[in-house]
């Protein structure tokens, strides 16, 4: 059944001209707007009758470039984002549809402009700009070749112009990609990951930086990625000056209880030389045979305290090396295996020996280990128990090289714990300067580490050295 012509305009203009999703304006070659729809009048006013750029743009004259004029010289559709205002002045947003109608003999009498409103979208649009360029972070557009595409303007205000650089050359002032690149990763497994990186501002100054990729499409294959860094540099100088500020702590520590321990010893040596003197003056052999005693342990402590003081201040900053955390310890334990034995001791090594080489000193951490291998074997000399064990464990746990020492001796309570890192406090008797906890202390903290202890009295005790990699000081100079 055909449908009357007059019937199809009618329906053309009440339901599909009306209806549509869109502002339809209908202009002749004048620039006048003889015919728009409901949706049109909605956002520009009313339009019948008058010229498209007075309607549109609120002008007085034509457009320096008029996309319609184009149109009806040479009949190409068009599509274009114009800028104009609304019927109440207010700033609009439109993609126009330029459609040509022409006649059989070529004569192009109107152009149709689509408009859709994308006001929103720009509002939208601009609001994500500003959020890209104004926080406080780097971020930057990657393509799949590692050349910045785009990049906020924190960025290139710390690192200097973008256009098409190498990512590594924008951080780092480098002609290589950077190791565990974290860009890389997420173009390979379209995941998002993280870590930490050095770069170089454009003043030439070193930063440090936490640094985010994630892919900006999903699929099977990842066009760009998007990576977001913090500046982190402050972070890295507080803490240095934190392990600093311990160091120093434990120098105060140290001179406080070198001068207690000073004071026990001249104290004993006083006592004696007042029995030496007595038994001198009395005539008593035994009296004087027993002062002598007492003079000569306090020469040998001095002896001792001397030597390990010598030893508690070698250095500030440590001789450090790559090494293998678990081959410290098995020196250790090679160290201590036969006098453990003769104690009816048992010495047990567990080590991880996957773990990578970190930045340590050597005979610093040995010396660590020594001491407190060392105490454990006293304290489970000390325990009434027929035999004892002493656990020596290497692990890595949370990029942290972690040593335990753990022994079934004696134990400690709740007094004793909180004293073994001060004043040269040794639970040894007359056997001990108490220096070689505090000698261990000093070198943990020297590597960025911390210590603990848990102990229960009659269970045992663990020692346990943690030191962050992040933490770790870095190479000699000579290494």
């Amino acid at each position: 059944m055909n449908m009357p012509d007059a019937t199809l305009q009618s329906w053309l203009h009440t339901r599909l001209f009306e209806q549509v999703p869109c502002k339809i304006a209908i202009i002749d070659k004048n620039r006048k707007i003889v015919e728009n729809n409901h949706s049109f009048q909605e956002l520009f006013g009313e339009g019948r009758g008058r010229l498209c750029y007075e309607v549109y743009k609120k002008k007085q004259r034509p457009c320096d470039q008029c996309t319609a004029e184009q149109t009806f010289i040479d009949g190409k559709t068009r599509i274009n984002e114009e800028i104009g205002l609304d019927r109440n002045g207010r700033t609009a947003h439109y993609l126009v549809h330029m459609v040509p109608i022409m006649t059989q003999d070529g004569d192009i009498p109107y152009v149709v402009e689509m408009s859709t409103d994308i006001t929103e979208i720009k509002r939208l649009q601009q609001e994500y700009q500003n959020l890209f360029d104004k926080v406080p972070c780097y971020i930057a557009v990657l393509n799949r070749d590692f050349r910045v595409v785009r990049a906020n303007s924190f960025m290139q205000k710390t690192f200097g112009p973008t256009t098409s650089q190498y990512c590594w050359e924008l951080f780092k002032h480098r002609d290589e990609k950077c190791e565990n690149c974290p860009a890389e990763l997420a173009f390979a497994d379209n995941g998002s990951h993280t870590n930490e990186q050095t770069g170089i501002n454009k003043e030439g100054k070193e930063i440090q930086y936490a640094v985010t990729a994630y892919p900006l499409t999903g699929g099977d294959l990842v066009n760009h990625v998007m990576e977001m860094a913090v500046d982190v540099t402050r972070i890295y100088q507080l803490e240095k000056e934190k392990i600093e500020a311990e160091r120093l702590a434990v120098v105060g520590q140290t001179v406080a209880g070198l001068a207690h321990g000073i004071k026990n010893i001249l104290t004993g040596l006083e006592g004696g030389v007042y029995i030496f003197k007595s038994g001198l003056d009395r005539g008593d052999r035994g009296r004087i045979d027993q002062g002598w005693d007492v003079l000569h342990r306090n020469i040998d402590k001095i002896s001792t305290l001397t030597r390990n003081l010598l030893s508690f201040s070698k250095g500030v900053i440590p001789t450090v090396r790559m090494v293998r955390p678990p081959d410290i310890v098995h020196e250790v334990i090679k160290l201590y295996k036969e006098t453990a034995g003769r104690y009816n001791i048992e010495l047990i090594t567990e080590c991880d020996e996957s773990i990578a080489p970190a930045p340590m000193d050597p005979e610093g951490i040995h010396a660590c280990l020594a001491n407190l291998v060392s105490n454990a074997i006293d304290a489970c000399q000390m325990s009434d128990k027929r035999s004892c064990e002493v656990r020596v464990r290497c692990r890595e746990e949370d990029e942290s090289v972690i040593f335990d020492v753990e022994d079934k001796g004696c134990g400690m309570d709740y007094e004793v714990k909180q004293k073994v890192f001060t004043n040269f406090f040794t639970t040894k008797g007359e056997g001990g300067t108490g220096i070689g906890l505090l000698l261990t202390r000093k070198i943990v903290q020297e590597h960025g580490g911390r210590i603990v202890i848990e102990s229960v009295p009659g269970q045992g005790s663990l020692f346990r050295m943690i030191f962050p990699r992040k933490r770790l000081p870095q190479l000699s100079a000579e290494v």
